[in-house]
């Protein structure tokens, strides 16, 4: 019994040494490690391609309409509960709280540019008649006097050109 072994131990031993010896002797493939998408793609079944095609599309689609409904209508399942995280939540509460802010601003400045729109538009309304009227009509008498009175108490200060001869 113990020879038979011995020949079956010498028989493998042989074997994994002349399998060695092949795989150095054979010559090292020249490739970089790079899939070659060219190779074989004579043989590649179109029919089997647009199948495995149509297969992820659908999946896609599948996945996309779960994770929408699941968004829509279950969204605490999905999302994190930020209350949880303390730090989080200040920070969102504070983000909320600035967005209300702005947008309160936004509507001040809204109202406020609407006013001066509005003055804008009769002044230059004012302009176009008095264009088309001829000379302008004498300015109303207001609170302060003056040759060059403007609206809201300023005066309009020009300098005198002086020539020199």
């Amino acid at each position: 019994m113990m020879p038979f072994k011995l020949s079956v131990l010498l028989l493998v031993l042989a074997v994994v040494t002349a399998l060695v010896t092949a795989q150095r002797r054979r010559p090292a493939s020249r490739t970089n490690d790079e899939w070659n998408y060219r190779d074989g793609a004579d043989r590649v079944n179109m029919r089997g391609v647009a199948n495995l095609t149509q297969v992820l599309d659908d999946w896609r689609f599948d996945i996309l309409t779960q994770m929408k409904g699941l968004l829509q209508n279950d969204h605490q399942s999905l999302l994190p509960e930020y209350s949880r995280i303390q730090p989080l939540s200040e920070a969102l509460d504070d983000l909320y709280k600035e967005f209300n802010a702005l947008k309160e601003r936004l509507g001040d400045l809204t109202e406020k540019f609407t006013a001066i729109e509005a003055f804008i538009d009769e002044v230059k309304a004012s302009r176009s008649t008095n264009n088309n009227n001829g000379p302008a009509p004498a300015p109303a008498p207001g609170p302060a006097s003056g040759p060059n009175q403007r609206p809201g108490g300023r005066r309009v200060l020009r300098k005198k050109t002086t020539t020199s001869t």
